[in-house]
């Protein structure tokens, strides 16, 4: 790990000032990705700007037609809210099947977005359901935030506060995951929404979170497993590594898909 100065400051405004004093300077929040990069030396950061001493950044409420989830809330939090079990309890599941509990318990909603790992699992939520992600600096929609792999919509200085999420009528999440790391090689998140549109959110196939139109325009005519038999996914931009490859992840797309079907008609 190289040297770096350390500051803790006590508001979000501060903590701007900070990172656009320094171009160099980074945020940190649950610090589960960032940590092991500077163990690594694959980050040389002049400055880390800890945000976990930020009062009301871990607040979980209903607003709306939502749920307003601050950035800094973790994991387990999330996973174990009364107020996300009774509103959206397919989020709850989503957030407990990330990591394991160490990685739960320090983990964050806001750093995970921010960082937009391929096989992060929330990116996949903000897709799909359009969030709000309000911002130091305003808000952007979910649909535009992730242009590419470790990319999004932040400019250098800009933090984000908290994600408004709207609840769907319905929705259902498989994940197929590594079994060493708990990321996913694909995850499906499948919705109604509450004016009836079904929408199919991707992640951990490609260099970010997509939604499968296909899978969408196939389920919009019956929705039901069967009409997913002949739908393909084109393998040519998804990833392909040690884990699995293009064809692989492509052929799990539909398969998981029936599953969300199965689940949702279930219920």
């Amino acid at each position: 790990m190289y040297a770096f100065d350390y500051a803790k400051p006590a508001s979000l405004d501060e903590a701007a000032r900070l990172l656009a004093d320094d171009p160099e300077a980074k945020a940190l929040a649950g610090g589960q990705t960032y940590i092991p990069t500077l163990k690594q030396r694959l980050a040389q950061p002049t400055r880390l700007v800890d945000l976990a001493g930020i009062p009301d950044l871990a607040t979980i409420k209903e607003e709306g037609d939502g749920l307003a989830v601050g950035a800094m809330t973790t994991h387990k939090a999330v996973a174990a809210s009364p107020v996300v079990q009774r509103a959206f309890p397919e989020l709850a599941y989503l957030a407990s099947l990330i990591g394991d509990p160490a990685v739960r318990a320090m983990g964050t909603i806001g750093g995970s977005v921010a960082n937009n790992d391929p096989a992060a699992d929330y990116p996949v939520v903000v897709l799909t359901l359009d969030a709000t992600v309000r911002t130091t600096k305003g808000e952007h929609r979910g649909s535009d935030f992730f242009p590419g792999m470790f990319e999004t919509a932040l400019e250098p200085d800009e933090l984000i506060r908290e994600f408004h999420i709207p609840v769907p009528e319905a929705a259902a999440w498989e994940k197929f995951r590594n079994p060493a790391s708990r990321y996913a090689l694909v995850s499906v998140l499948l919705v109604r929404t509450k004016d009836g549109e079904i929408r199919c959110g991707v992640g951990g196939a490609g260099p970010t979170c997509f939604r499968a139109t296909a899978i969408e325009d196939a389920l919009r005519s019956s929705f039901a497993p069967e009409a997913l038999d002949g739908v393909t996914i084109d393998a040519g931009d998804l990833n392909e590594d040690i884990h699995a490859t293009a064809a692989y992840r492509a052929h799990l797309i539909p398969v998981l898909a029936k599953r969300c079907v199965r689940r949702m008609l279930r219920r």
